[in-house]
């Protein structure tokens, strides 16, 4: 793999990490700028808040940007983003720090993703972007407790100040790494949202706001669930936290070989997979090496529904992918948004502590039954392509424009 993808996997271990320490560090917050733990919530739903608009809005704006020259400028603006969080003298201005640290998350991973696909053969190019992805799940494992237990000792404002320094480390990996990667001739933002718009890129999007979603109903409140479920103590959150991060990470290691042979099947096969484990888990709590195996399982099935999803989108958008990549992360945002909300209604309604388990499993089936709508949609387009070839006159065959369609990732 090239050493390019290094640099891009130290930028995603620095975005994993602010995006996920904030969820450890809301006490401390909520202490030092005397405000509630609830409303400091609000800082983790600024971060989304900053993916969601970004993710469109600067790819948009950078369509003509050079993609290494797109890549440093979106570091720059997590930089600037962190140093911003971590010196802001009261909760008003720390929320907007959030945001602008949220900005530039889902394009970094958009562009990223593209360049990491174009530094490798076409038949290694889901492998390259889930090695760009392993930062973000290795984030989980080492990144956000290491960063959580510095901000309880040092204060939540160090942290911050490391992942500055993080940022700055990966703008110079970057910066030496990456090679210049020239434009598109006619890349620019009229033709990203004209891909953006291709019915199969929509319900690739909606595939991930479902399925994903599964995954966070459970996620969001694992750390409850640790103490009021399971019956284990308060240290044991971050053990917890951690073996759902390898389980991401094994996932991430998995998802590109089982990507680049069969995409759709992967995607199929991770979707009802995270069902079946999001409805065994409720079973498992009162047996702990079980439900700490339940764990590690979860983020495995949970993470490897992001590597397809990714190429889905980068393929369906053919010529101009680059938007959609980076709405994909807008999409997995709306997914740890809604399935957190829709978890905690669960919870709220008296209905327990596992509840939202069983809620995630509907979701990932409702994003399962999206997914296997939008093949088959697939299938009829090029079944139907094959047959108009047939009937003018073309003397290649089915069999051969299927297989065409196949190697283009249909």
């Amino acid at each position: 793999m090239p050493l390019a993808l290094l640099a891009l996997a130290v930028s995603a271990f620095g975005i994993g990490t602010t995006e996920f320490v904030m969820m450890g560090l809301l006490p401390n917050v909520a202490d030092d700028l005397g405000t509630s733990v609830p409303t400091a919530g609000h800082l983790v739903s600024a971060y989304a808040l900053g993916v969601v608009i970004g993710a469109p809005l600067l790819t948009g704006l950078g369509s003509r940007v050079p993609r290494k020259r797109m890549l440093l400028l979106l570091m720059a603006l997590f930089i600037v983003g962190n140093l911003a969080s971590a010196l802001a003298p009261g909760f008003g201005t720390l929320l907007a720090g959030r945001v602008l640290a949220g900005l530039p998350h889902g394009a970094f991973f958009g562009v990223g993703a593209v360049v990491a696909a174009r530094l490798v053969s076409e038949n290694r190019q889901a492998r390259a972007v889930a090695t760009m992805f392993l930062g973000l799940t290795v984030a989980n494992i080492v990144g956000v407790p290491a960063a959580t237990a510095l901000g309880q000792h040092l204060g939540w404002r160090a942290t911050f100040l490391v992942v500055t320094g993080i940022g700055l480390v990966a703008m110079a990996a970057l910066a030496r790494l990456v090679p210049q990667m020239p434009l598109d001739a006619h890349q620019g933002v009229g033709r990203e949202l004209r891909a953006l718009g291709s019915r199969q890129v929509v319900l690739g999007l909606l595939t991930a706001v479902f399925g994903f979603a599964g995954v966070f109903a459970v996620y969001a409140y694992l750390a409850s669930m640790t103490t009021e479920a399971m019956g284990l103590g308060e240290p044991s959150v971050t053990l917890v936290l951690a073996l759902f991060g390898i389980g991401m990470t094994l996932g991430a290691l998995v998802a590109g070989p089982l990507t680049d042979r069969a995409l759709r099947p992967t995607l199929y096969g991770s979707l009802a997979a995270l069902a079946l484990v999001l409805v065994a888990f409720p079973f498992t709590v009162h047996t702990p090496w079980l439900a700490l195996t339940a764990v590690v399982v979860l983020g495995a099935v949970g993470f490897l529904t992001t590597t397809p999803l990714q190429m889905l989108v980068m393929r369906k958008a053919q010529d101009a992918p680059t938007l959609a990549s980076a709405s994909n992360h807008s999409a997995f945002n709306l997914a740890n948004a809604g399935g957190a909300w829709l978890g905690g209604a669960a919870i709220a309604a008296g209905w327990g502590w596992t509840s939202p388990a069983f809620v995630g499993a509907v979701l990932a089936v409702v994003g399962l039954g999206i997914a296997a709508a939008a093949g088959l949609l697939d299938r009829d387009r090029t079944t139907t392509g094959a047959s108009r070839v047939i009937a003018a006159g073309n003397p290649r065959t089915p069999e051969t424009v299927s297989s065409s369609s196949r190697a283009t990732g249909s």
